[in-house]
């Protein structure tokens, strides 16, 4: 009989810097190591980069801008080079999936099914648009021609974050590379080891010099040094509203750099009672519980008409309870650890904040096992507005259910939060799915459906949970400055 896990077969080539298309140590000498989430235990040390390293890369990427290879490549041939580097993660992509599943503790079947073929998708899209970045002709008083041109911005700093390594790196270089920029990316320090597989790849596509330069380490050093250098044109960060505010403060004691954020959610998820009840349950459940609880548009405020709130109570908790947590590698397993212990910590902690403030435990609530970080499906009734777990981003496999009477009383309550990342709502009343769409402040709005992502669609935050928009054409105006040109004729 075959066995249900998955022994990983893959083997870690990639530990150090890339700056120049060189793999080099960081300049102290530092390293760090970066651990499997499953078993708490170190897979390997990894190139700790700095200010110093940063300053190295920053200069390799002005160089590649201004007067390297890629400057005078032709439009089409970035995009060439894009569906190059595609063809190679998908080529790679067990291997890939397999170290997401390692160093994120995601399941790796989710991480195959889900995470490689997002990220493949995303450079493919984005290689389309290299050759399509046109300006306009505009009729202006007088005897004059004008017209404008789209440029790219420059160097750009990334920065992105633990919860999907892999999609995360494509969001952002797709359309800087698209665009022509050339960037300085700094992978989470809990989870380098994709990225890093992925700039070997970058090398054997054959991107010139300096175009992208990797450098794991740590925010308040090699990601702060992103944010202040004078000669980065623009930051995009994904991540906490927190450190949100640190870049856009840097950046405006600096050089006024173009800045980009996608913060986080406290997203509320709208359950009507003439919703199909089974999918609804289900949809929520995926909403809140997909990469364990670690997504920033996580459905983390489950609003239910009180009509059938105690169904869905009920249907949830039993769905909950269902749900297997365990081995990664395991091809049943539906829910991994959380990435870390300060992440596990900090889950145990709300899961406390909501016993302390009387919200209802009714599943979950434990650690599971005794090594790794892995948490119980949790979901807490009865909670309201002004309870903590109601209010801040939880981050993890904690479900809150909140009781409402009418379209306008959740709308309002759905608002009054200051995060705006996404929405959804359920039901099979037109006119309410509308109405939810129209009035509920958020970048996405889901109707009768959550987590539906497209390299194609947009998405981004009203209020803290950002600024500028990823995804899409809407996303390639964040990495170009338009020149306005006027003749005289």
């Amino acid at each position: 009989m075959a066995t249900a896990v998955l022994e990983p077969t893959v083997k870690i080539s990639a530990t150090k810097l890339l700056i120049n298309n060189k793999w080099v140590e960081a300049a102290s000498g530092k390293s760090f190591p970066t651990l499997n989430p499953a078993t708490g235990e170190v897979i390997t040390q990894v190139a700790e980069a700095d200010a110093a390293d940063v300053d190295k890369a920053v200069a390799a990427a002005r160089a590649a801008f201004e007067k390297g290879a890629w400057k005078k490549m032709p439009s089409s041939q970035r995009g060439l080079l894009m569906n190059r580097l595609a063809d190679l993660i998908e080529k790679h992509a067990d291997e890939l999936a397999q170290l997401e599943a390692l160093d994120n503790g995601k399941p790796y079947s989710v991480a195959r099914a889900a995470d490689l073929p997002l990220t493949i998708a995303c450079y493919r899209y984005y290689a389309g648009w290299a050759d399509k970045l046109q300006g306009k002709t505009i009729p202006v008083s007088g005897r004059y021609f004008t017209y404008t041109k789209h440029e790219p911005v420059g160097v750009v700093g990334q920065i992105i974050p633990w919860n999907f390594p892999l999609l995360m790196q494509a969001w952002k270089l797709g359309p800087a590379l698209a665009t022509g920029c050339t960037v300085v990316m700094k992978p989470a320090e809990q989870t380098p080891l994709s990225a890093l597989r992925v700039g070997e790849l970058i090398l054997e596509a054959g991107f010139p010099e300096g175009v992208v330069n990797l450098l794991p380490g740590y925010g308040p050093t090699a990601g702060a040094a992103i944010a202040r250098h004078m000669d980065v044109d623009k930051v995009a960060f994904t991540g906490s509203t927190e450190v949100g505010h640190l870049i856009m403060r840097a950046a405006a004691d600096t050089n006024l750099k173009r800045v980009t954020l996608e913060l986080g959610g406290k997203s509320p998820n709208i359950i009507f009672s003439d919703a199909d009840m089974e999918k609804a349950v289900e949809g929520a459940h995926f909403a809140l519980f997909f990469n364990q609880g670690q997504c920033c548009c996580a459905g983390s405020r489950t609003f239910v008409e009180e009509k059938c709130y105690d169904e869905f109570v009920e249907r949830s908790v039993a769905r909950a309870k269902k749900r297997i947590v365990g081995n990664p590698f395991d091809k049943n397993t539906e829910q991994g650890p959380q990435v870390d212990q300060e992440q596990f910590n900090k889950v145990m902690g709300y899961i406390e904040s909501g016993k302390q403030d009387k919200a209802k435990l009714v599943a979950g609530g434990n650690r599971v096992g005794d090594k790794g970080y892995f948490i119980e499906p949790t979901v807490f009734a009865d909670v309201q507005d002004n309870m903590k777990i109601a209010q801040e981003e939880i981050f993890g496999p904690v479900m809150s259910i909140l009781k409402f009477k009418d379209l306008g009383e959740v709308v309002e309550r759905a608002n009054k939060n200051m995060y705006g990342l996404a929405a959804a709502v359920w039901t099979q009343d037109i006119t309410k799915a509308h109405a939810i769409a129209d009035s509920v402040r958020a970048g996405t709005v889901w109707v009768n459906c959550y987590d539906v992502f497209d390299a194609a669609a947009p998405f981004g935050g009203f209020k803290q949970s950002g600024i500028g928009r990823e995804l899409g054409e809407y996303g390639l105006a964040n990495y170009t400055e338009v020149k306005t040109v006027t003749v005289k004729l």
